[in-house]
């Protein structure tokens, strides 16, 4: 609909123009104050680069499951463990330490953080067992795990749900249609 191409002044002018549609009250008064246009951008937006960026690349190369277990929450305050393990390297780096070192320490305080975070669950699942209680939730859970809890409902649906056996029965039968069809149509 390349005729339609503009603003809504320019759109609407066509319209009465072409007489397809009634003049606007607020036409006129558009008219004499027009909407402000913002200028285009000519050519590629440039994208936006941090200097710890380099580091986060690096992690997710020598940790390519952390994208999957340490999920990216925008609305949390905490920044993802990539993003935390980059701006260690840079503090270190500033305070006169070389890339590998630095690297190297970050590292080793990236899985210690991992470590505990393991043996602080398992203690209290162990301490909720010696009470007598349910063991609580995991307090760091596994993106995947928790997506897979929310499909769940819906892959049991699928089984019981008596719109969707409908639909099975239906492809069911129409392939079987397809499969006479074409075993016919060869003899």
């Amino acid at each position: 609909m390349s005729f339609m191409r503009g603003d809504l002044l320019c759109q609407t002018r066509k319209l009465v123009k072409g007489l397809a549609k009634a003049e606007p009250v607020w036409l006129k008064a558009m008219e004499q104050a027009p909407p402000p246009t913002f200028p285009s951008v000519a050519g590629k937006i440039p994208t936006i680069s941090l200097p710890e960026d380099v580091y986060v690349k690096k992690f997710y190369k020598k940790y390519p499951e952390s994208k999957h277990h340490d999920p990216i929450k925008f609305h949390a305050f905490d920044p993802p463990p990539s993003r935390i393990f980059a701006l260690r390297v840079l503090e270190l780096k500033e305070h006169g330490v070389s890339e590998e070192r630095a690297m190297a320490i970050a590292d080793m305080e990236y899985l210690t953080e991992k470590k505990a975070k393991k043996k602080a669950y398992s203690r209290l699942k162990e301490i909720s067992r010696l009470q007598g209680k349910r063991p609580p939730p995991n307090p760091y859970p596994s993106p995947i795990k928790e997506i897979q809890a929310e499909e769940r409902k819906y892959v049991r649906d699928r089984f019981f749900n008596p719109k969707i056996l409908q639909i099975v029965k239906q492809q069911k039968a129409e392939a079987m249609e397809r499969l006479n069809a074409r075993s016919a149509g060869d003899w």
